[in-house]
């Protein structure tokens, strides 16, 4: 009987990674030690030390790494959380923004510049509503030090001012005094990396650019089939290569978990129609799943991604997926 394969690996707790935290699911021949945290923590100590076997990772930082020559970590194609990201754009009363076109010239702050979330909403900027990075002028709350950017040679794109908003300072702070119109991705709870500590969306003072965030999303969806990925998952290169099989199973672990989850919400769909708060005509869209793993059902999501980062000045040339995930996973 093969002894299972000690694993330690860490990601933020959500119901589509749940199971696999709680033991509902197990990895075939790898006994998981897992970790749950807040994501940008796992990602800065993955990316400055590689604190684990397996991490979720930030997949613009990953294309960024890769890109830049560190070769310490394939790809998984294990995508634990999306977002309409730039639905959820905040501004500032008395900032002159009223419509995405307003962005143009305007001080916009933000965590970090690569976050992936950012590199979404700048492309949603850029091609919905024809406002390019260079079009604003950023200001990024993480320091090197305590930044994704810092284990990954991050420099500001040619053309694209940001600048590094003082330790004494925060996103929200300039939010609320005024020196800062607007936010794209902006994350209020505190961990090892943010300052920002705020609820802004509910402040009387701050907006979201979108009154409604969900009908702008399915906007967004029903246009360009886009649901856009924020993380995915990494695994050391030398136990991808010394023990191929891991990918493999690790995939099917995160499949498995995924269907775990896409049933308890099928019957939650049900409740809600059953019981009167939701109509009957919903049935069909809220039922329709739309969230896998792996590489072929999400290709025009990545590919999508990848095109913004080169657009951006993120990464110097188009990233193929083939570079930046495990072989074996490739068809998966």
């Amino acid at each position: 009987m093969r002894t299972k394969k000690e694993i330690s690996i860490a990601f933020a707790e959500n119901p589509r990674t749940r199971p696999v935290l709680d033991g509902r699911v197990q990895a075939e021949g790898i006994e998981l030690v897992p970790s749950a945290g807040n994501p940008g923590d796992i990602f800065w100590r993955q990316l400055h030390y590689g604190d684990f076997d397996v991490a979720e990772m930030s997949f613009s930082s990953l294309m960024i790494a890769k890109a830049r020559g560190d070769d310490r970590f394939v790809g998984l194609p294990i995508f634990t959380t999306r977002r309409f990201f730039h639905s959820h754009i905040l501004f500032r009363k008395g900032s002159g923004i009223e419509r995405p076109e307003d962005m143009k010239g305007k001080r916009v702050g933000v965590t970090e510049y690569q976050q992936t979330g950012a590199l979404w909403t700048r492309g949603a900027l850029e091609h919905e509503w024809g406002v390019r990075s260079q079009d604003m002028e950023f200001f990024m709350e993480r320091t090197p030090e305590k930044s994704h950017g810092g284990a990954t040679g991050f420099k500001p794109p040619a053309g694209v001012t940001v600048n590094q908003i003082p330790e004494s300072k925060s996103v929200a702070s300039m939010m609320l005094s005024g020196e800062l119109d607007a936010a794209i991705h902006y994350r209020g709870h505190v961990n090892m990396v943010n300052r920002s500590r705020v609820s802004l969306v509910s402040h009387p003072d701050i907006k979201t650019l979108f009154p409604d965030t969900a009908a702008e999303g399915a906007r967004y969806y029903a246009k360009t089939n886009i649901f856009p990925i924020n993380h995915g998952m990494v695994i050391k290169r030398e136990l991808a290569e010394k023990h191929p099989w891991l990918v493999i199973n690790l995939i099917k672990a995160f499949n498995d978990a995924n269907s775990i989850c896409e049933a308890e919400r099928q019957q939650h769909v049900e409740y809600h129609i059953d019981s009167g708060l939701l109509p009957p005509s919903a049935r069909d869209a809220l039922k329709t799943q739309i969230v896998y793993h792996g590489i072929p059902e999400n290709r025009l999501v990545l590919e999508t991604a990848a095109q913004y980062s080169l657009e951006q000045g993120l990464t110097p040339r188009l990233m193929k997926l083939e570079e930046v995930f495990a072989e074996s996973a490739m068809e998966m």
